[in-house]
């Protein structure tokens, strides 16, 4: 039996050639107006039926390029891990937090919390912790735009490494995933913010109990500014160690064979490796 819809069908069809990015609803107005009698449910479904809906465009995502291969801290100072998290104000607008850790001591370093974090405003952060504890041999993150920028990526040139996790695997940078659970549940989840200066008191305040009296398991139920200050370690990696001092930030650094790897009571200096391009 032939199909009664096929002129119809055929002028869909052409329709959908020669204008690819259009929907059936434009269709079902313009068949009106050429004299098809028809009302837009047949034409939604003879187009579905067709096959002829309007592909939808995905917006490729960008994947940072890393300069290292996936590191491992065996070291104060070595690896960085930095991520970002939401919340929101009474008022409902944004509240940004940036979390870095290092992924040694477990130390939460800085403390970023405003409407919006660009990746300029990122690297500002990012030098007033390298004038203060040094740079670290290599900055871990996920593939979000402040990471991936060209802003970034031409400042850390010549000062560290960056390793960006595979997308999707937020797994790969578990330290400071860790740390945003405990965050969210033992501060965001149970505060109100009715500024945005209270919550960055707030979430500073979390963040100095956190650092000074949060003891860890894995660091021998030390908190991690303690464990911090306790520890010697050295890590040679190309022949080149740095060594830095907790108390004034300096580096020191020359060729050496030495691998250790020492707790002491009381320590006051790191060994940072540096990895060579």
């Amino acid at each position: 039996m032939a199909d009664p819809d096929q002129p119809l069908r055929a002028w869909l069809r052409q329709y959908a050639t020669d204008h690819p990015r259009w929907g059936y609803r434009r269709a079902y107005h313009d068949a009106r107006g050429e004299g098809w009698h028809v009302n837009h449910k047949k034409i939604q479904r003879l187009w579905r039926d067709e096959g002829l809906q309007v592909p939808q465009r995905h917006r490729r995502k960008r994947v940072g390029s890393s300069t290292i291969d996936a590191p491992v801290a065996d070291a104060p100072n070595v690896v960085w891990a930095v991520d970002f998290q939401f919340d929101v104000c009474e008022s409902g607008k944004v509240l940004k937090i940036c979390s870095i850790v290092d992924e040694y001591t477990r130390e939460c370093l800085g403390g970023l919390v405003e409407r919006s974090i660009t990746a300029d405003r990122f690297i500002d952060h990012l030098e007033a912790l390298i004038a203060q504890r040094g740079a670290p041999a290599v900055l871990r993150s996920d593939n979000g735009p402040e990471f991936i920028s060209q802003a970034l990526t031409t400042w850390a040139a010549n000062r560290t490494a960056l390793s960006y996790i595979p997308p999707g695997q937020p797994w790969h940078n578990g330290y400071v995933e860790s740390l945003n659970a405990r965050l969210r549940d033992e501060c965001l989840n149970i505060n109100s913010f009715y500024s945005l200066l209270h919550a960055q008191v707030i979430i500073g305040d979390w963040k100095y109990e956190y650092n000074h009296d949060r003891r860890h398991s894995s660091l021998g139920y030390l908190a991690p500014v303690g464990y911090a200050q306790t520890c010697t370690h050295t890590r040679t990696i190309n022949r080149l160690t740095y060594r830095l001092d907790l108390n004034t930030g300096a580096a020191h650094g020359g060729l050496s064979h030495l691998h250790s790897d020492q707790c002491h009571l009381p320590a006051i200096s790191v060994a940072v490796g540096i990895v060579l391009p």
